[in-house]
């Protein structure tokens, strides 16, 4: 089996990467290395059957062997990431897509898309269910990441319904963990380095918007369940346990014993006030649920913050 990982250096790639590897795939990473990092592999670049190609999806594809599978997780994927790069986002999504489901239809390859549940944008209907339609803004300031994923996902729908290649979506919720960088700009990663600088943590709004968090090895192994699976639809992926932004700051503070005080902020334009996804799809065809609670994915997180990406400053 060979798979391809196109964001392969990046948060969610480079923790699939070790999940394929370890389950006997020959894996290349694709990744331009403009927010993922090349670290995040250390342990996979003595592996044979691992390789990490520094390559931008946004030009043509590099020569590659025959694909058996491609999972396309390269884009920018938090707020301050894909606002800095723009027209990067919406053509990683729009002509990157495009470019890897033409070689998925050269090659036979099954094909998985990391879409997200930012496409269901300020939900109206709590929690999400697949068949929700989203309350989206298609110019606001996070639209060049929310309206590429949808259009994403219309693209696949059409190149499954004209040339029949086997196409999986799988829509993510909040997700955190090992990989993540510290200065990711999501809540989690901020909160957590924050915290442990002794630094106030910024909480926008209120604190009472909610998010519910999982933590990356559930939402890889629902990933991989998915690809295996022979479902095409969109599948959300996240755990259904809702905290509000004040309940998991703190916490966040009591885990790493800061004396961090909140400091409350503007809430930042289409931020969304309300996300938990509805998991019943993937309990019934996948067999998943989330098994990592929010109390054990962030003692993990914050011992991983500390011992590999902080170093001395965070031991401190």
């Amino acid at each position: 089996m060979t798979t391809l990982v196109t964001g392969g250096a990046g948060f969610v790639g480079a923790n699939l990467c070790e999940r394929l590897i370890a389950d006997g795939e020959t894996v290349i990473a694709l990744d331009n290395l403009v927010t993922g990092r090349a670290s995040n592999l250390a342990a996979l670049e003595s592996n044979p059957a691992f390789t990490l190609i520094t390559h931008d999806l946004n030009e043509e594809l590099p020569e590659l062997p025959r694909l058996d599978r491609i999972y396309h997780c390269a884009s920018p994927a938090s707020p301050p990431e894909y606002q800095k790069f723009p027209i990067e986002t919406l053509l990683v999504n729009a002509e990157g897509t495009r470019r890897l489901l033409d070689r998925a239809v050269e090659d036979g390859a099954r094909f998985l898309f990391t879409s997200t549940s930012e496409v269901y944008g300020d939900p109206l209907d709590h929690p999400q269910r697949e068949d929700y339609r989203g309350h989206v803004s298609s110019t606001g300031p996070r639209s060049m990441y929310d309206e590429s994923k949808r259009y994403a996902e219309a693209l696949i729908t059409a190149y499954a319904g004209r040339y029949g290649i086997e196409t999986r979506i799988v829509r993510i919720f909040n997700t955190y963990g090992p990989h993540m960088a510290p200065h990711d700009g999501r809540v989690v990663s901020n909160f957590i380095v924050q915290a442990i600088k002794g630094e106030p943590l910024t909480m926008y709004g209120t604190g009472q918007q909610t998010r519910s968090f999982q933590y990356v090895d559930d939402l890889i192994e629902g990933m991989v369940r998915l690809m295996n699976s022979s479902y095409s639809g969109p599948v959300n992926i996240g755990n259904p346990n809702e905290f509000t932004m004040l309940e998991l700051a703190t916490k966040v503070l009591a885990k790493t014993g800061s004396q961090s005080e909140i400091e409350f902020l503007p809430l930042p334009v289409d931020d969304p006030n309300r996300r938990r996804p509805d998991i019943t799809l993937a309990k019934t065809l996948l067999g998943w649920e989330p098994r990592v609670s929010l109390d054990e994915g962030l003692t993990k997180t914050i011992a991983y913050y500390r011992s590999q990406v902080l170093g001395e400053v965070a031991a401190g």
